[in-house]
Order: structure tokens, then sequence, then C-alpha cells
């Protein structure tokens, strides 16, 4: 399985960006897949997490009600859609694929991306 996360860039507090990250070398529907964000000089966070079937989703508190989560399983694709960003989200964000249920521990995903980054000026 490959995973290759893209559409990250700089934009301002209160802008919009959406990440894409495509998968391949496997069947995508058996994953749930999620997002992972690390800054420089922290820890690993939980962003978001997504079922197969796009039907449960969920989020880490500090991005809740800003972010969204989507899978499109005919194009093999998971989204994040972030909304009035802060600069406290700059960070490498990083998808994952985990071969069974949702998960918010990192430890439970079995294969990751590249990582895109993220940058909000304030």
């Amino acid at each position: 399985v490959q995973l290759q996360a893209s559409g990250g860039g700089l934009v301002q507090t209160g802008g919009s960006l959406r990440l894409s990250c495509a998968f391949s070398g496997g069947t995508f529907t058996m994953y749930a897949m999620g997002w992972f964000r690390q800054a420089p000089g922290k820890e690993r966070e939980f962003v978001a997490t997504i079922s197969w079937s796009g039907v449960s989703t969920y989020y880490g508190d500090s991005v809740k009600g800003r972010f969204t989560i989507s899978r499109a399983n005919t194009k093999n694709t998971v989204y994040l859609q972030m909304n009035s960003l802060k600069p406290e989200d700059s960070a490498v964000y990083y998808c994952a694929a985990n071969e069974g249920v949702v998960s918010r521990n990192g430890r439970d995903y079995d294969y990751w991306g590249q990582g895109t980054q993220v940058t909000v000026s304030s």
C-alpha cells in the first residue's frame, strides 16, 4: 500500500485548505483512514479518522467543528477539508491507513504517507 498526500501550502489565518491522500496498492475499502499532524518539537497529534464506508468519523478536540474528513471510494482518495485555520494548525499532515476499525491511536495504523506541510500565517 502506498499513500500520497498533497494539498498543503501557506495560508492566512482564517483561510481554508483541502488535503488529499491518494491510496494505491491495495483494496481501499478494507481500510479506515486517518489524518495526523506533527509540528516541530511536538508529538504527533490525531486529527481525524473515517471508517471504510465513510459513515463513521471522529475528530481531535482541537479541530472539531473546523475540519471535515471525507473519502471517495471510487477514487481511492481521502480528503481533509480545513476551514478557519489558525497558526497552531501549522504542521506536517500525514495520512494513514488502518486495516480495521477507526482509531485515534497512530500505532493502530499500518501504512503512512510522506506528509504535506501546512503553514498558517498570523
